[in-house]
C-alpha cells in the first residue's frame, strides 16, 4: 500500500472521528437544551443548566460571570438575586469582561494566572484550563459563562470553538427569557423605586390573614403610616430628595418589624404593615417604637442629616371588619395621631 493512501486513510479516519465527536457533543447539546427549555425561572434554569454542563461534558466547575454595571437593566437585580444565585455566580467589572472577548467569541487558556482575577476561590485550587463563553443579548455582551477543569489541555487557545459559541446564543435567550418572565412579575407585585410589595400584594396578604384570624382566632393588626411634611421636602430639595426619602423610610421600616411582618408601600408616601398575631396593644407598641426610631435617626443627605419623621396609625382585627374597614380605621388612628403632634 502507498505511502500516499496510507496517509488518506489517517486523514479520513481522523475526519470520521471528529465527525462522531462533533456529533456526541451536539448531541449532548441537544439533551441539555430540551431540558433547560422547560425551565420557569433563571435559577432553575441556572441550576439544571450549570449541573447537566458539568455532567455531561464532566467538567470541574462551571460558575457564571455578570457584568457590573449590567448593560441590560432587567437581568438580575438586586432585589430579585437569591442564595442560589449568590453562591454561583458573581459580578465582575464590565471593562475586565470584555477584555476576555473583544471580539465577542469564547476565551479558552491553560495560564490560570491569565483569569486569576475572576476565577472563583472554590475552583482555584483544582483549575488548570478554563473557558469562557460569552452571553450576548440585544447586541450587549452581559455576562459569561467560565468552565474550568483539573486537565491543563481541556482548554487551549488553539481549540475550536464553534460548539461553545451555540451553546452560549442557546443560554442567553433561554437566560433572558426567564428573567424577563421573573421582572414582569416582580414589577406586578413590588414598588421599584422602594422595593417593598406593593398594594396589589398588600391586598393579597391582608385577606390571607383575615381569613386565618377568623378561623383560627389568632390576633392580627395593621399600621398605617405616612411621611410628616413629605410635600414641603419635595418642594425644599427636590423629588430626587424626595424619592430618597422614600427609599429610607422603606428600608428602614422592613429592618425594624419582625421576620414574619410584612412592609407594603400604599400609595405616594403612604406604607402599611401588617402585623402577625399582634394585639391592638401591641400594635401600639410598634406604632412608638418606629416614630420614636425616624425622630432620632435622621437621614443622612449631601454630607449631612435630613429630619425624616413619620406619623402611624394602627388598628386590629375583630373578625368582623374587611380590609377596607380596617385600612381606613388604620388611617384614621394616623390622621389623628399628625394632628396631635402638629398642633
Amino acid at each position: 500500500m502507498s505511502e500516499s493512501i496510507i496517509e488518506l486513510e489517517k486523514k479520513l479516519a481522523s475526519v470520521l472521528a471528529n465527525s462522531r465527536a462533533n456529533e456526541a457533543i451536539a448531541q449532548k447539546l441537544f439533551e441539555i437544551e430540551t431540558q433547560i427549555l422547560s425551565c420557569k425561572s433563571s435559577q432553575e434554569l441556572l441550576q439544571q443548566l450549570l449541573a447537566l454542563i458539568k455532567d455531561k461534558f464532566n467538567l470541574t466547575g462551571i460558575f457564571l460571570l455578570l457584568a457590573e454595571p449590567t448593560p441590560l437593566s432587567y437581568l438580575l437585580s438586586g432585589n430579585m438575586q437569591t442564595n442560589w444565585h449568590q453562591k454561583n455566580s458573581r459580578n465582575i467589572d464590565f471593562k475586565l469582561l470584555q477584555s476576555f472577548h473583544p471580539q465577542r467569541k469564547p476565551f479558552l487558556t491553560n495560564h490560570i494566572d491569565d483569569i486569576k482575577a475572576i476565577l472563583p476561590k472554590n475552583l482555584a485550587s483544582q483549575t488548570h484550563s478554563a473557558a469562557l463563553t460569552p452571553l450576548i443579548l440585544e447586541g450587549e455582551l452581559f455576562g459569561s459563562l467560565l468552565f474550568t477543569d483539573s486537565d491543563p489541555t481541556r482548554f487551549t487557545p488553539n481549540l475550536g470553538t464553534l460548539h461553545l459559541e451555540q451553546l452560549a446564543v442557546k443560554v442567553s435567550l433561554c437566560l433572558s427569557n426567564a428573567m424577563i418572565r421573573e421582572q414582569l412579575e416582580y414589577m406586578a407585585h413590588y414598588d421599584r423605586l422602594t422595593g417593598v410589595a406593593n398594594r396589589r400584594l398588600m391586598e393579597v396578604s391582608i385577606n390571607e390573614e383575615l381569613i386565618r384570624q377568623r378561623r383560627y382566632k389568632v390576633p392580627f393588626s395593621v399600621l398605617f403610616i405616612d411621611c410628616n411634611k413629605f410635600k414641603q421636602v419635595n418642594d425644599t430639595y427636590g423629588h430626587d430628595c424626595g424619592d430618597k426619602v422614600l427609599t429610607y423610610v422603606a428600608t428602614q421600616l422592613q429592618e425594624l418589624i419582625r421576620e414574619n411582618d410584612k412592609c407594603f408601600r400604599y400609595a405616594g408616601d403612604e406604607f402599611v404593615i401588617t402585623l402577625a398575631s399582634q394585639t391592638y396593644q401591641e400594635a401600639l407598641l410598634a406604632c412608638k417604637r418606629l416614630t420614636d426610631f425616624f425622630q432620632n435617626n435622621p437621614m443622612p443627605y449631601q454630607g449631612s442629616f435630613l429630619p425624616i419623621t413619620i406619623s402611624c396609625g394602627a388598628a386590629a382585627s375583630d373578625g368582623k371588619k374587611t380590609m377596607d374597614e380596617l385600612l381606613k380605621q388604620a388611617d384614621e388612628q394616623l390622621y389623628l395621631h399628625k394632628k396631635a403632634v402638629t398642633a
